[in-house]
């Protein structure tokens, strides 16, 4: 049985619906660089990505390494999919990253790994914003989140609302009386309302291309472009305005 495995989640069609896994940056396809991101980990046993139907996996094929398998899961519920991943690969925890987190952080995710087996009765760890909520409900876009598969079992047994089969970790995160969580303070220097690191709109999708001409495509880990947002007030106060607009829709 592996230990944990790394879960890239997309969305249905090449694009998904939030048009990131086919476009291209810095050489490479969105969708390749987050898992050339998660294969970069330490502290996972293996990577895959999931798709929603073998048609979309065929199309994925041209976007992801030949080393990472993908792991194609028929129907429109998403915290099933991730459950039949689970029985597919029997592993005892994932760590699930979406397709629109290009710079999702190496480092940031085998701290989540190491933590999980310091608390082996854990369901669920994530870094958590200063506000207490878990980091997948922001844009930062940096962070994954680790969740047992026992805990998934059980959301998947438990949880009914289209919203909580929607948003794979929404009822596990959402029921802390019914599964034992373990929030690790995001760093102080990305926990911000002026970081926006996920691709959601045309414009985030500008952004990032900015950091990448900035920074190069290698090595470009979370500190690095926490400094670089430091020194670009007006990058900055554009990601906060779209963080509101995001809050308020």
């Amino acid at each position: 049985m592996l230990g944990t495995l790394g879960i890239i989640q997309t969305w249905s069609g090449v694009e998904g619906s939030r048009g990131t896994a086919a476009r291209r940056l810095g050489g490479k396809s969105v969708l390749e660089w987050v898992v050339r991101r998660m294969t970069d980990c330490q502290q996972l046993d293996g990577v895959v990505v999931l798709s929603d139907a073998r048609s979309t996996s065929r199309r994925l094929s041209s976007l992801v390494p030949s080393d990472v398998p993908i792991v194609s899961v028929e129907g429109d519920d998403p915290l099933r999919r991730f459950v039949a991943a689970t029985e597919q690969y029997r592993c005892e925890g994932v760590v699930r990253v979406r397709a629109d987190q290009p710079f999702v952080d190496p480092m940031l995710i085998d701290r989540l790994v190491t933590t999980a087996q310091s608390q082996p009765s854990c369901d669920y760890v994530s870094y958590c914003s200063r506000d207490g909520r878990p980091t997948i409900l922001s844009s930062i876009g940096v962070f994954g989140e680790w969740i047992s598969t026992e805990a998934l079992r059980r959301a998947d047994r438990k949880a009914t609302s289209s919203d909580d089969r929607r948003e794979v970790t929404s009822f596990i995160h959402g029921h802390p009386e019914q599964f034992k969580l373990r929030l690790i303070p995001a760093p102080a220097q990305v926990d911000r309302d002026d970081v926006r690191l996920t691709i959601d709109i045309e414009e985030d999708w500008e952004h990032l291309l900015t950091i990448v001409d900035a920074l190069g495509p290698e090595e470009l880990d979370w500190r690095r472009i926490a400094n670089l947002l430091d020194h670009q007030p007006a990058l900055r106060s554009r990601m906060a305005a779209l963080n509101r607009e995001s809050a308020r829709s």
